[in-house]
């Protein structure tokens, strides 16, 4: 049972990312604030429900949050300040897109730069333990999911649109034969030297 908030009472919003450890592509990030009393038996961590119900969630939670948000930091800012910052990045911006101002923040994980105004809570594994943080778990996979099939389309060769950018040996097999798109994020070394890139 995910608990409903940290603290009664009190505004919070829950934040997580999806697709920090891939070769390609954004990391996206979610920020949700949902009613004190919602619940969903089919809300859990994004990572232990199925894609067909990641899909019927999606819309669910758009009714039903009280705010949401989804924010992106792109590949060049991946390279540029390294996945950790760009992934605080991204919550920051999605933190700053709600329409509602939370009051606390519930951050999935052990580490977090902090939002300036707002308190929060690191908590591990968060998103098997808050429904906020659940439902941020949930956005943030679909959309980077839905955003990793359009990028599919102009790289099909990569299988994207069943490894959604992470290192399955079928891309690390397609990278090796076609070597670094665009959308590859060069700074986590995935090819060695001498293949010749895009």
């Amino acid at each position: 049972m995910l608990a409903p908030y940290l603290e009664k009472k009190r505004r919070e919003a829950g934040c997580d990312e999806a697709g920090r450890g891939c070769y390609a592509g954004p990391v996206f990030a979610a920020a949700v604030i949902l009613p004190a009393d919602f619940h969903h038996p089919l809300l859990n961590d994004s990572k232990q429900v199925s894609e067909k119900n990641r899909e019927i969630l999606r819309p669910l939670l758009e009714k039903e949050a009280l705010a949401f948000a989804i924010a992106t930091a792109s590949v060049e800012e991946i390279d540029s300040i390294n996945i950790l910052q760009a992934s605080f990045l991204a919550m920051h911006r999605a933190i700053a897109a709600l329409k509602k101002k939370p009051a606390f923040l519930l951050i999935d994980g052990n580490r977090f730069k902090p939002y300036p105004k707002i308190g929060h809570q690191c908590v591990i594994k968060g998103d098997g333990k808050f429904a906020s943080i659940a439902a941020a778990s949930i956005l943030a996979k679909t959309y980077r999911d839905e955003h990793m099939l359009h990028l599919h389309e102009e790289f099909p060769q990569y299988g994207w649109n069943r490894n959604k950018g992470y290192g399955t040996a079928p891309h690390r097999k397609a990278l090796e034969k076609h070597g670094l798109t665009p959308h590859h994020r060069r700074s986590f070394n995935i090819l060695p030297e001498q293949i010749k890139l895009f």
